[in-house]
């Protein structure tokens, strides 16, 4: 079963930190100063569970262009198991019912390879692609009306 929440604690933080840092730090060779940015403590977090195991993380947060959904992260042995479907999910629902992304464009940048995944949830591309922490990306903007 998996089940996704939203962090209110300093264990489950860390966690999620673990997480991103074997996904993206040793899995993909992103700089640890680009994966623990200026931005961990105004971003919502988010830690998922399979069958009561932390295997997935990622956080949003409102910036200057809209709601910024980033970090999506899974542990590589429990990918394609839909746990990362449930965390684009659940903060899509979530940022559905709180006012902070009320009338908000949201977006994330996508690496290249996940785009096709963005775009089941109704995420498209915009621009041109760019790099990111030596990696290749798409931004991609939500486009579900029921959020205005």
């Amino acid at each position: 079963m998996i089940i996704v929440k939203r962090i209110e604690n300093r264990k489950d933080l860390k966690k999620a930190q673990e997480i991103r840092h074997v996904v993206f730090v040793i899995g993909q060779n992103v700089p640890e100063e680009d994966e623990i940015d200026a931005f961990e403590n105004e971003s919502n977090h988010y830690l998922a569970f399979l069958n009561n195991t932390p295997v997935g993380a990622a956080r949003w947060r409102v910036t200057s262009n809209g709601v910024k959904l980033e970090r999506f992260s899974v542990l590589k042995e429990y990918r394609g198991s839909g746990v990362g479907a449930e965390l684009v999910e659940q903060i899509i629902k979530d940022l559905k019912r709180i006012e902070e992304s009320k009338n908000k464009e949201i977006y994330l940048h996508a690496q290249i390879d996940v785009v096709p995944f963005y775009r089941k949830f109704g995420f498209a591309k915009v621009g041109d692609m760019f790099e990111e922490s030596g990696i290749l990306h798409y931004k991609m903007i939500y486009k579900d009306k029921s959020m205005s």
